[in-house]
């Protein structure tokens, strides 16, 4: 009678104890765990790469964002001194026309009355670089430094974003931790594992409130840029019509104000 054939289960056992899980050793089973529970830690403290978004439209609107940033303050920045000079220049000729003036009261011929005119038309002048000074405040400077301000908030907006990817991950990550440490406990079946199950329940709620935090700051996100592209179009167009707008009227105004001017000038020049 030949041998007895082992059962069909005993063998599979016994292939199994050669090559598979059966042959480790309980040592062996909990570093297997210690090393993925070490893999899945250093994702999460973020030793492996950075936890960041990998979305190139979004690296493009913050490279867009940072950029606008930087040519808006430097905008913002050239429109104050605009503002400076233009009151520094009405002052100057403020005092420049006051001291025409005494200096035409001085002579009693047509030079004197030629320099008293010419020192009003100075203070007059003066008066409207003030004005124009006022305006570049209020309709150049002031829009822009409104949108400084707009972009700055458009970047604490990336960053609260930012946040809430890295916890929405993080808390992913610790989930998957969280897993390996039951399964460890289911194996050894140790008393702990219904606080582990209990823990991964809050876990888990957590993880997808953060989830929900993310995907909400996403679309916010998403409708204040869009609100921004459209009114900073119209804002910023309107802005500078303004200012080149101002500009010419007070250089014709500036113009014509001197041109009056020259024909009495020079008849006594050449008197």
């Amino acid at each position: 009678m030949g041998a007895t054939t082992a059962p069909r289960g005993t063998m599979e056992r016994a292939r199994l104890q050669e090559t598979g899980i059966f042959k480790k050793k309980p040592a062996d089973l909990m570093q297997i765990f210690k090393d993925v529970q070490s893999k899945v830690s250093d994702i999460v403290l973020g030793k492996e790469k950075p936890v960041e978004e990998s979305n190139p439209e979004y690296e493009k609107l913050k490279h867009y964002i940072f950029e606008l940033e930087d040519h808006l303050a430097e905008a913002q920045k050239h429109a104050y001194r605009l503002v400076k000079r233009h009151r520094e220049l009405g002052q100057s000729l403020s005092d420049f026309g006051k001291a025409v003036k005494l200096l035409g009261a001085c002579e009693e011929n047509a030079l004197g009355k030629v320099f008293s005119e010419l020192g009003a038309k100075s203070e007059i002048l003066s008066i409207k670089l003030q004005k124009e000074a006022h305006h570049l405040l209020m309709n150049f400077e002031e829009p822009l430094k409104d949108y400084v301000r707009a972009v700055q908030s458009i970047k604490a907006t990336i960053a609260e974003r930012a946040n809430a990817f890295r916890q929405h991950c993080e808390l992913a990550e610790t989930i998957k931790l969280k897993e390996i440490d039951m399964n460890k406990l289911r194996l050894i079946r140790s008393e702990k594992l219904p606080e582990a199950e209990r823990d991964y329940e809050v876990l888990k709620a957590d993880s997808e409130e953060a989830t929900r935090r993310f995907e909400m700051i996403v679309r916010l996100m998403k409708d204040e840029i869009v609100r921004f592209q459209e009114q900073k179009t119209l804002d910023m167009g309107l802005a500078f019509h303004e200012f080149a707008k101002g500009q010419a009227h007070l250089a014709n105004s500036i113009a014509d104000a001197w041109r009056s001017l020259l024909p009495k000038l020079e008849a006594c020049s050449s008197s």
